[in-house]
């Protein structure tokens, strides 16, 4: 489980660092930046799967994404004294993420390339620095796994062994020496990184694929785009819990129920309703429900992953399916560490009435994203590797 995340010079967040628990919600304005700290896991996740320096072209790069404010906060600024404004860069560029989890540490440096003549990608960012470490925050006694530039060098016992001196600077070690031998720890949290498990906005509109009737294959993951919805919940009645499985929806929708229809490999789903006469097929269901049944397939999943992020689950669905859809969450932040970005405020009166519920509430002061009521002393402990 994750118990810290920060993040330095990305969007408003320019430096935040939070602690975390089994179930985290982040709510905030609109504006205080709650899309940048979802963005940035994002971004953190991508660098397991070989992307973070794609996926930061696709934001249009360390230019568009880096902190757009001064380098430097005078508390003269802070105060209203003096106008805010920059002056010459003092450090480096960087943009840096990292986590400490239960039993391992990693943070990421990006920056940017010394000038290389000729060369179309001289903007491409590079990786500076990568730490992996044992503990909650990184000291140099529990560094096991330390990359500067394009070296990288594992801990040997009192020692350090040379793991390669010629990384490519625009791929993670992840990608590179993640090997099961002479770097096991680098394998092992490039596995777990690579099952956290990201849904962001469900379709349900007319045209939505989890309205057709789908080939079905056991599914234990609900793809993102939830086309795989029927085979999903077959899956899940038959290698997970479909006593859970009923009892949600019934939670949501007294004496309904829902069955899986088969016919020519095609799976699809019916949804009996009481006062009907015939069940209703996914292509009749409303936005709202339909949005609802794919929340219930996603959280009840027989492979629960180390992390799920839900962004706004609330959307499309009534007021009144949102104390039910808390239910759901909390049943699934039982067997996965899980991450709710919201701000619907009954969905956020439901889920803090659990008491392992982690309130992070976003505010912005000067442009710069903050959680609200945390003072300096209150951030976890956090080093950043040295370049």
């Amino acid at each position: 489980m994750l118990k810290t995340l920060a993040i330095a010079n990305y969007r408003s967040l320019r430096s935040l660092v939070v602690p975390l628990g089994p179930l985290n919600l982040i709510t905030g304005a609109n504006g205080s930046g709650k899309s940048n700290l979802y963005k940035a896991l994002r971004l953190l996740a991508e660098t397991a799967r070989g992307g973070v320096v794609n996926a930061l072209a696709r934001e249009g790069g360390l230019d568009s994404t880096l902190w757009a404010g001064p380098e430097k906060l005078s508390r003269r600024m802070q105060r209203g004294e003096v106008p805010i404004q920059g002056g010459p860069r003092q450090e480096p560029v960087a943009l840096k993420l990292g986590f400490a989890g239960s039993d391992f540490g990693y943070a990421i440096d990006l920056g940017l390339p010394p000038p290389v003549p000729r060369s179309a990608f001289e903007r491409d960012p590079e990786i500076k620095a990568e730490a992996i470490w044992a503990g909650p925050y990184l000291r140099s006694s529990n560094l096991l796994i330390d990359r500067r530039g394009p070296m990288v060098r594992s801990r040997d016992a009192k020692h350090w062994r040379v793991l390669s001196e010629h990384l490519n600077q625009y791929e993670s070690i992840f990608t590179q020496v993640a090997d099961p031998q002479g770097a096991p720890e680098v394998l092992a949290m490039r596995e777990s990184i690579r099952g956290w498990r990201f849904y962001d906005h469900f379709r349900s509109d007319r045209d939505a694929p989890a309205r057709l009737r789908q080939l079905g294959t056991r599914t234990t993951v609900l793809s993102h785009d939830g086309s795989d919805l029927a085979a999903a919940w077959q899956t899940i009645r038959e290698v997970g819990d479909p006593a859970a499985l009923d009892e949600a929806v019934d939670d949501a929708f007294p004496g309904a129920s829902v069955s899986v229809t088969m016919g020519d490999g095609l799976f699809g789903l019916a949804f009996k309703q009481h006062g009907l006469l015939r069940p209703l097929s996914a292509a009749e269901l409303s936005d709202g429900t339909l949005r609802f049944l794919l929340w219930i397939a996603a959280l009840h999943t027989p492979r629960p992953p180390p992390l799920m992020v839900l962004n706004e689950p609330e959307t499309s669905l009534h007021p009144d399916l949102l104390p039910a859809l808390a239910r759901l969450v909390i049943h699934a932040s039982r067997r996965s560490q899980v991450w709710v970005v919201s701000h619907a405020p009954r969905l956020i009166a439901a889920l803090e009435e659990d008491p392992r519920c982690n309130l992070i509430s976003l505010e912005k002061d000067l442009s710069q994203t903050k959680v609200q009521g945390q003072r300096e002393l209150d951030e976890p402990a956090w080093y950043w590797p040295s370049r």
